[in-house]
């Protein structure tokens, strides 16, 4: 597993540095989001489109763990950098230690929160009667994961910031894996359906937490006493701040695929695509969304602690130019699939398996308006990190909001 030393980071050329830390990045983002789609897959194989509706629904639960996850991880990671490029030790320890607590508990009390209101989180993201029963089963078994996937989800950023970008690829990429080996086996050779896809879920959560854990016992950077762990209202706000965007970007899908799910129940009904097809849709998209997020978000923070250490340095020259790097491989990952998505929709359609010719209509159609500006969406990404990894949350929260 390939590491960085903090010296690296302020001599090595930025065109050579980059890569070292997007590619892990990059890597571990794409193999989640991959697992993700695939298991979109094999239940539209074996359950059929209900099932898929059904995961559908219970996504935005999943991102709303992944923002709470982001607003800790990708805040508390940027003060690292910063901290560590000026040679403030005594905020780098506490940024860590504040973050394992913190993600720990945001992880416990959404757990929580889900099993009390399962119903009514069902209903807010517009379960139909059909999907009901898929929806509910899986919600009630991958509840238990949520602690584990937000505090891996959340410390994989401290972990790169700390310099150590191939561990983090390794802790996320091993819970992945065991997903996707154990997908197929629990829906298909153990006929579990959508109960087998969860319990596979909740598995891979379990194994990347585990590894993401063991990291903490000899960080890098940092060195932790009674005082990390000891929660400050005035740094936990401030660490938060930074991690702003993140979250915003997170709880803008939350919202799109409510307001979408809630109107597709509403109106399905009295269109030709009736309300499961459209349901079942609109949660395939979200996941090939989110492949091509997962390269763009990969790059921009794979460049997060170049641009974070130069910068709290005082080397502007370098963050400036890691963050043209940037951009720039954002730009060409947008084009490659704007081209795709408006070119060969039915391609991607037919890998969630054969449904009717009405099913196909509105997939492409759907792939066309929702994925046309693919492009703009990468280049928005990018900036919004660049801003959190100089620290300017402000700035940094309303591009993300112009960007919903």
């Amino acid at each position: 597993m390939q590491e960085t030393n903090n010296s690296d980071l302020a001599e090595q050329p930025v065109a050579k540095l980059l890569p070292r830390f997007a590619v892990p990045c990059v890597l571990s983002m794409l193999v989640s989001a991959l697992y993700n789609m695939v298991e979109q897959i094999f239940i539209g194989q074996s359950v059929g489109y209900l099932g898929n509706a059904a995961t559908n629904v219970v996504y935005p639960f999943t991102v709303i763990a992944l923002a709470l996850a982001l607003l800790v991880g990708d805040g508390f990671a940027a003060q690292l950098s910063l901290s560590l490029g000026s040679g403030d030790t005594e905020h780098a320890h506490k940024c860590v230690g504040h973050g394992i607590v913190l993600t720990g508990t945001a992880g416990i009390l959404l757990m929580i929160v889900g099993r009390i209101f399962t119903d009514p989180i069902l209903r807010l993201f517009g379960v139909t009667q059909a999907s009901y029963p898929y929806a509910r089963e899986y919600m009630h078994i991958i509840l238990p994961g949520i602690p584990f996937y937000v505090f891996s989800s959340g410390m994989n950023a401290t972990i790169r910031a700390d310099g150590a970008p191939g561990y983090s690829m390794a802790a996320t990429i091993l819970g992945a894996v065991i997903n996707l080996i154990l997908d197929p086996v629990a829906i298909f050779r153990l006929d579990m359906g959508v109960k087998g896809a969860a319990i596979a879920t909740i598995l891979g959560q379990i194994a990347s937490c585990s590894m993401t854990a063991l990291y903490f016992r000899r960080p890098k950077s940092v060195r932790f006493c009674a005082s990390s762990f000891r929660l400050e209202g005035g740094l936990t706000r401030k660490l938060c701040q930074l991690g702003v965007s993140s979250f915003i970007t997170q709880m803008a899908i939350v919202i799109i695929i409510s307001v979408a799910n809630n109107m597709i129940v509403l109106t399905g009904p009295a269109s030709r695509y009736g309300a499961d097809i459209p349901l079942s849709v609109i949660g395939i998209v979200m996941k090939v969304f989110g492949i091509v997020v997962a390269f763009s978000v990969g790059i921009a923070v794979g460049g997060q602690p170049i641009i974070g250490f130069n910068y709290g340095v005082g080397d502007y020259r370098r963050a400036f130019a890691a963050c043209r790097l940037v951009v720039r491989a954002n730009i060409a990952v947008g084009g490659i699939a704007m081209l795709i998505f408006e070119r060969y929709p039915q391609a991607v359609i037919a890998l969630f398996g054969s449904e009717s010719a009405l099913y196909n209509e509105f997939a492409e159609l759907c792939f066309h308006i929702f994925l046309g500006g693919i492009l703009l969406t990468c280049i928005q990404k990018a900036s919004s990190i660049f801003l959190q990894a100089i620290g300017t949350p402000a700035k940094a929260a309303i591009l993300s909001l112009r960007g919903m």
